[in-house]
């Protein structure tokens, strides 16, 4: 992921993607392309690891968990909501970034940043989703390609 401000390349970013096929469908799990925008940010000052369920914080770092629970792909850190901006492609009926919950958010698997393993989501290290939470505003463009 390239962080851009006025045209020039700030900051690079590894992430992972879907480990389906990149898809703007409902219920595919994969990773919708083309244009987006910033709809929410979410846990502004919850600690690095924290959990999020439904959205909210847990009051929990992934390491409280349970090691079964360990083992899912957690959402943790901070949640960057996406709305999808394309009408029939990543926005409407069937096919909406934001109905179908799509972020950018940090993961308790640290290990597997850079290979397709989320459900949807943008994944990235905590510390880095951390830096880029503080670096955007709700609004601000995502292009997925």
């Amino acid at each position: 992921m390239a962080l851009i401000e006025d045209g020039r390349v700030i900051k690079t970013y590894p992430v992972s993607t879907s480990k389906r096929p990149a898809s703007c469908l409902a219920d595919s799990f994969g990773t919708p392309s083309g244009l987006h925008a910033i709809a929410d940010k979410i846990g502004d000052d919850a600690p690095k690891g924290t959990v999020f369920k439904g959205r909210v914080a847990t009051g929990r770092l992934f390491s409280d968990f349970p090691e079964e629970e360990r083992k899912k792909n957690l959402i943790t850190s901070r949640i960057i909501r996406l709305r999808g901006l394309e009408d029939n492609k990543n926005s409407g009926p069937g096919c909406d970034s934001y109905d179908r919950f799509i972020y950018i958010h940090g993961t308790n698997h640290e290990d597997r940043i850079g290979e397709p393993f989320s459900g949807g989501c943008i994944e990235m290290i905590n510390n880095d989703v951390i830096e880029l939470f503080d670096c955007v505003d709700s609004g601000d463009h995502i292009w997925i390609t």
